[in-house]
């Protein structure tokens, strides 16, 4: 990815974060949101995803739900965003990459990864139309 669209990606970013509720921005202090390019060779094995650039975010620690003193000394949670999955889940071979489409699908992945994190899966997240 060039630095152009890097710097288009991560201006959009910064948007969408700003416009989350302030409850959302306060738990992001806590819960970083880190934007890389691809997921290194170790995510794709330990998610089973076949080809990184098709996956768009990845939330890494323990749901807030299934926390319990036992977790005392864990890695802080965190969410990975990653850029070129979300430029091609924002496009399609009909349309182009828009800002109002790259901008949408950050703000499904950003909200997608906050849900596991409140202890959401994959069908209680479909079901919010943030998949």
């Amino acid at each position: 990815m060039n630095a152009q669209l890097r710097d288009r990606f991560d201006k959009l970013l910064e948007e969408v974060l700003a416009e989350l509720p302030a409850h959302i921005q306060e738990l992001l202090e806590t819960v970083p949101v880190i934007a890389e390019d691809t997921p290194t060779d170790a995510v794709l094995e330990r998610t089973g995803a076949k080809d990184g650039g098709f996956l768009c975010g990845l939330y890494t620690g323990i749901p807030l739900m299934h926390r319990s003193v036992e977790h005392s000394g864990t890695l802080p949670d965190k969410i990975c965003i990653f850029r070129e999955g979300i430029f091609r889940a924002a496009g399609s071979q009909n349309r182009p990459v828009t800002g109002q489409s790259l901008k949408r699908q950050i703000r499904i992945t950003v909200l997608h990864e906050i849900g596991h994190h409140f202890g959401l899966n994959e069908s209680d997240l479909r079901k919010l139309g943030y998949q």
